[in-house]
């Protein structure tokens, strides 16, 4: 049986064990730089035992943002990255940088700046259209993500993680739903992909084997007409021909259009109300449970759409999707996973994998209030202090 917590490779890099922290926006970059809070926020699951963190969400553009209090990578944010980085270091894990463009998840009356998608549609978080993408403007997006790359590699990063997924700007080309275009970049499975594709070769032409470069895939979208688990596992082989990719992280939802498809479990719908002012507030709750639905909760609720991926390919992949036992990090190792990455629970317990390792259980409960606390700091609002 293949060892949690022995050493493993990723790529060009060797990480100390197999368990990743998943991205997990942290709301901690008020000024889009690095903050004392961020490094701290990665800090603790790293001293507390985790192979690898992931820091999310490191846009490649100004437009490219959820809204303007991410980073976006420039040279103004590498000091601080690289403060980030040589904190995780000295607690003994590797640390990734997830890079991408959200697209028409990106709130375009936050960055003020329109939100690129394949279309023209309505941006339901900036309550805005969105701007259909010119062929010129997707050049430049592809140019951005190897220049980010160069950036994470400048910053110390051990790896990248391109988001392919959740309905960002990537994943809405690949989704059949939302791409409509009838240009080399619409229609076709083939066309469709172009994007992707085009992405991991110029992150991989960027960074070379200097550091490892992973992919974060939808294997479907959670949504009618969406992208799906055929196209999905078609998508997977191509990026793994390609070898562009050390490794894919499979991932689901749109957060576009039904965020608690990946996250499952109850949808904290009242907590999310409260961030709001009224009369937004009194919306939100009235009709919010139309966005937010609730999906009943298992553990590792991706594996069985997972073990699709894993039948038909060679690649590394590292599982995600409410893992946080050790008996299924080894049922995951068993059939052939990589890796294992966790979220939420890392929020109440970052050290998690130390205490796994002797014999704990995890604190997480799963209630998802964790979410609402983005726009003021993400946290588990059960932990203590």
């Amino acid at each position: 049986m293949t060892d949690v917590f022995a050493p493993a490779q990723l790529g060009p890099v060797r990480l100390r064990n197999r368990i990743i922290k998943a991205a997990t926006f942290e709301g901690a970059t008020p000024q889009a730089l690095v903050t004392d809070r961020l490094i701290e926020f990665h800090r603790r699951p790293a001293r507390g035992g985790v192979g690898m963190t992931t820091v999310a969400y490191c846009a490649v553009s100004p437009e490219g943002r959820t809204d303007r209090h991410q980073i976006w990578m420039r040279d103004e944010a590498v000091p601080g990255l690289r403060r980030l980085t040589e904190a995780v270091h000295a607690e003994g894990a590797a640390v990734s940088a997830q890079i991408g463009h959200a697209g028409p998840v990106a709130n375009a009356a936050s960055n003020r700046l329109p939100a690129l998608a394949p279309g023209r549609f309505p941006n339901p978080l900036g309550t805005r259209m969105t701007r259909a993408a010119t062929v010129d403007d997707l050049d430049r997006v592809v140019r951005a993500h190897a220049g980010a790359a160069r950036l994470a590699v400048e910053a110390g990063f051990d790896a990248v993680e391109i988001h392919f997924g959740h309905n960002y700007l990537v994943s809405s080309f690949l989704s059949p739903r939302l791409n409509r275009r009838r240009d080399s970049y619409g229609g076709a499975l083939e066309n469709r992909a172009r994007l992707a594709l085009e992405i991991a070769r110029a992150v991989r032409d960027a960074v070379g084997d200097r550091i490892a470069v992973t992919a974060k895939l939808n294997m479907d979208d959670g949504v009618p007409g969406g992208f799906w688990l055929d196209e999905s596992v078609r998508v997977a082989r191509w990026l793994e021909a390609d070898g562009t990719v050390d490794a894919l992280e499979l991932t689901a939802g749109s957060s576009l259009l039904n965020p608690m498809y990946l996250f499952t479990g109850d949808a904290p719908l009242r907590e999310f109300a409260a961030q709001f002012p009224p009369p937004l507030r009194w919306g939100v709750r009235a009709a919010g449970g139309a966005f937010l639905r609730s999906y009943p909760f298992e553990e590792a609720y991706l594996l069985e759409r997972a073990r699709q991926f894993r039948a038909a390919l060679d690649l590394p992949l590292i599982l995600l999707g409410g893992i946080t036992r050790l008996e299924t990090m080894e049922q995951a190792l068993a059939e052939g996973f990589a890796f294992v990455a966790m979220a939420r629970a890392l929020l109440r317990e970052p050290d998690l994998p130390l205490r796994l390792r002797s014999g704990a259980r995890s604190l997480c409960v799963h209630c998802n209030k964790c979410m609402p606390t983005i726009y003021r700091g993400t946290r588990c609002v059960l932990a203590a202090g």
